[in-house]
């Protein structure tokens, strides 16, 4: 799935909001990208046995703002930390200086093995909730798959810090044919977010961007969340998200 990205403006914007730098830098109010990372770790706890675990934690004394990218989401501060799934993930940093002059570092990480487990939270499939049993939706049956305690047939309003949490949620699917195609979109058929989307059967993953939340959740616009299958078949088991 596509991964938000921001621009610089959004960038520099969000900066502005962090706590101002009370530390004076020579050299005109900036720091070099060798000093940045002389004054940056990136770490992963440990397990045991010295394997690295799955807690990724950044912090940065350097004086300058701070935003993390870690996972495809965005931290801003100078300090940030998540729990994380097996295997490779980049850690971006992005630093402000107070002159305006933008840094960027990045680290890769490994994480090996489980120290802290994700948990799930669900928006539909809950396992302790039988009522939410899996359903197989029509072809551009549009209400069938929107996220709306009144609109939708089946599926509940997305609650709004999950929107503005810009969350990954997960589809658990089955029995999906060659031919699925969907359109991902909101309720009121007023904008695309992703398009001729292809799944597989097991989990698919959809990030929520930021026009996604301010246009579906209901403190912002109010549009609901809506897929839509243009043509093929699934069995939709379970929607959550993990943290």
């Amino acid at each position: 799935m596509k991964k938000i990205i921001f621009l610089l403006v959004a960038a520099v914007c969000g900066f502005a909001a962090c706590d101002p730098i009370h530390e004076d830098i020579s050299n005109s109010g900036h720091i070099t990208a060798d000093e940045l990372r002389a004054k940056t770790s990136v770490t992963v706890d440990k397990a045991g046995d010295g394997q690295n675990g799955n807690v990724i934690t950044c912090s940065t004394s350097a004086p300058v703002n701070a935003m993390w990218n870690i996972g495809g989401k965005d931290f801003i501060g100078n300090y940030a930390w998540k729990k994380m799934k097996l295997g490779e993930h980049k850690v971006i940093l992005s630093a402000l200086c107070p002159d305006g002059t933008m840094l960027k570092d990045s680290f890769m990480i490994n994480c090996q093995t489980i120290t802290d487990p994700l948990q799930k939270f669900y928006i539909y499939g809950d396992p302790a909730k039988p009522e939410e049993a899996p359903f197989v939706p029509g072809a551009w049956d549009a209400a069938a798959m929107r996220f709306s305690s009144t609109e939708g047939a089946h599926l509940p309003t997305i609650p709004d810090d999950v929107y503005f949490g810009l969350k990954t949620l997960i589809f658990d699917v089955s029995d999906v044919t060659p031919d699925f195609d969907l359109k991902v979109m909101n309720g009121w058929w007023s904008n695309t977010y992703y398009d001729h989307v292809k799944w597989t059967s097991g989990l698919n993953e959809l990030q929520i961007t930021e026009t996604l939340a301010k246009e579906c959740a209901k403190g912002g616009e109010g549009r609901d969340l809506d897929l839509m299958l243009y043509s093929g078949s699934m069995t939709l088991n379970a929607v959550y998200y993990e943290e």
